[in-house]
């Protein structure tokens, strides 16, 4: 296995603009991708990914680059293809929050919280209520230390269970995204046609 190119915000906005851009695969939630993406890119949520990659594979013949929030869930998606023989993927380095900073265009529909910050909403709050409630059932302080204990194996294991959870509300579900109708916009469109919309 060969170690995923990354590729900076003025990188890909130069590989957008040429002859043969490339795929632009962003793997965050759909409610994610509804608040801000990439003019061309496609919704891939990392949990479809990682279920349909086989057949999502099959429809990638150029260039591939992935997106999430900060490039953690990307460089996840990056693993998943590279073992099923996908050799042609970048990761967009600290991903759409790079990208954004740097002043390139997004285009917007309706604001939701990104899913990190979901996840620091929840776990803070189970937190807060079992301390509180412990005064009155000691007990419940080990409902704030299994917390603390998920999210110290979430970090040292780079993967957070309390966010895929999140990722399947109807809130982060945004519109369809099913394999589906992933595979036939893969099919049906050519990347250098996506570039306005």
């Amino acid at each position: 296995m060969t170690a995923p190119a990354i590729i900076d915000s003025q990188n890909l906005s130069d590989m957008l603009g040429s002859a043969t851009p490339p795929r632009v695969l962003d793997v965050r939630t759909s409610g994610e991708f509804e608040t801000a993406h990439i003019a061309g890119a496609y919704n891939v949520p990392l949990d479809l990914l990682r279920e349909h990659r086989d057949e999502i594979v099959r429809h990638l013949d150029e260039d591939v680059v992935l997106v999430c929030r900060s490039g953690q869930r990307a460089a996840e998606a990056e693993v998943t293809l590279r073992k099923v023989g996908l050799a042609n993927v970048h990761i967009l380095d600290g991903g759409i929050s790079a990208w954004e900073a740097r002043g390139f265009a997004v285009n917007r529909g309706a604001q939701r919280w990104d899913l990190e910050r979901q996840v620091r909403l929840v776990a803070g709050s189970i937190v807060l209520s079992s301390i509180l409630a412990s005064v009155v059932n000691p007990k419940l302080k080990w409902v704030a230390a299994a917390i603390g204990g998920g999210l110290t194996f979430a970090s040292v294991t780079n993967t957070c269970a309390m966010g895929m959870a999140l990722s399947k509300l109807p809130y982060n579900r945004g519109a369809t995204c099913d394999a589906q109708t992933v595979v036939s916009q893969l099919v049906g469109a050519n990347p250098a046609d996506l570039r306005e919309s």
